[in-house]
């Protein structure tokens, strides 16, 4: 792999994997990646796994309809028009079908397979059983795909698409400075391929002043919180206009605010339009388990743009893990 002047290595994008929902009638992750293969010169391989679930929903569906047709048994059926979609537009499309229960697993095995430089998969809103008792694919995708992973949502995206790129150098909770930097990468990358605008965004939360936290009284708490938050907003303004700068992101697009990251987040990706928000997601090992941070889970429930999950570049040594 080449580098830049400054030895950063350059992102690239040659394979791309689309996981297809077998169920769906739509398929905007499908069109999303023919768009980002065409302007990355990428090749695209079409996946789905069948399940026992994804048959049963689709053989209903099918029985439902005032049709004819025979039941399309076979998955290459509903594959083979998406590709050949791709092909008419001169992209290099494959297409992969296998079978197999629990679908989290076959996934992650396909992933963890692949070549591909990118992952793209659509998502929406979970219910709140399924986030509490974590069984949906995003969840477990998000913790163990090992290369960039973009989970989209039915939106299209403009031609001049806003990507904006979540970082924390204050590297709270261990988070390693190489993830900003890896974030900043990939995100530069799709905006210069696509074209696009570039902002960094940063959510922070004062620590409380050890007064404060002492309990010597709300008014001198106010006085003292006013004080750290005007201190802490210019310290991170700084750091982050400092990443920022070393892809030449323009000032008026670094964006820093005080206030809980998964509240913060969204709200800044909305006031800028964003089509894609990147941000990271970090492993924690434990005695028999490997958590990731849950605030990428979190935004799948508030975000209205599409997500873009970054792992550290020694991410995928801890794997498997489910």
């Amino acid at each position: 792999m080449t580098a830049t002047t400054d030895e950063r290595p350059l992102r690239r994008i040659d394979n791309i994997l689309v996981i297809v929902d077998p169920t769906a009638s739509e398929h905007p992750a499908v069109r999303k990646a023919y768009r980002i293969a065409l302007q990355c010169a990428a090749r695209v391989e079409l996946y789905a796994c069948e399940t026992t679930a994804s048959r049963e929903d689709r053989l209903a569906a099918h029985l439902t309809r005032d049709t004819r047709e025979n039941f399309p048994a076979a998955l290459q059926s509903l594959l083979e028009p998406l590709a050949v979609s791709g092909r008419q537009q001169g992209i290099d499309v494959s297409v992969e079908v296998e079978y197999g229960d629990p679908l989290y697993a076959r996934l992650l095995d396909r992933t963890a397979r692949t070549s591909a430089d990118l992952v793209v998969k659509d998502t929406h809103h979970h219910s709140l059983f399924e986030r509490t008792f974590l069984t949906h694919t995003d969840w477990h995708l998000i913790r163990g795909c090992p290369v960039p992973l973009l989970l989209t949502r039915p939106t299209v995206w403009r031609d001049s698409i806003v990507i904006a790129a979540a970082v924390d150098p204050t590297h709270v909770n261990d988070k390693p400075h190489v993830l900003d930097e890896r974030i900043l990468d990939w995100s530069a990358y799709l905006a210069a391929r696509s074209h696009g605008s570039l902002h960094v965004l940063h959510a922070f939360l004062p620590l409380l002043p050890e007064a404060a936290v002492a309990g010597e009284g709300a008014a001198m708490m106010t006085v003292l919180a006013a004080d750290v938050v005007a201190r802490l907003q210019q310290e991170r303004m700084a750091e982050v206009s400092t990443l920022a700068g070393v892809h030449a992101v323009d000032a008026r697009h670094v964006h820093v605010r005080m206030g809980v990251p998964v509240d913060v987040l969204p709200q800044l990706a909305s006031e800028i339009e964003a089509d894609i928000l990147a941000l990271g997601a970090i492993s924690r090992s434990g005695l028999q388990r490997v958590f990731i941070g849950s605030t990428a889970e979190k935004l799948l429930e508030h975000l209205t743009c599409d997500l873009l999950v970054v792992k550290p570049p020694d991410f995928a040594s801890a794997l498997p893990f489910y």
